[in-house]
């Protein structure tokens, strides 16, 4: 994997500057289109939401686009993170390989 130290655009980017500035949707109607509280849609927005396999599924539902895209966004911020996070890369580094590197 080849890491970076530009943070990828997350969830809370991408969902805002992609989807709801371009169709005029604020926290609340958002909100009511997914089914869910406003609390959920403004945790999303300010970072401090993840998207799981069901919030992935509305997502797609709402935008006409599938699951695997939010879960994507998703699993690369997550994947930046461990590798950017001091804690996380001595865990990782600390692991012993069973098989040769490929």
């Amino acid at each position: 994997m080849i890491q970076t130290k530009r943070r990828p655009a997350g969830i809370a980017e991408i969902l805002i500057e992609e989807f709801m500035q371009p169709l005029g949707l604020n926290q609340t109607a958002l909100a009511e289109a997914m089914g869910v509280p406003r609390k959920h849609v403004n945790e999303l927005c300010n970072h401090r939401r993840t998207v799981t396999a069901p919030t992935a599924l509305i997502l797609a539902r709402v935008f006409g686009n599938s699951a695997d895209f939010w879960l994507n966004v998703q699993r690369r911020t997550d994947l930046w993170q461990a590798l950017n996070d001091p804690h996380d890369s001595a865990r990782i580094a600390r692991a012993k390989p069973l098989l040769p590197a490929v």
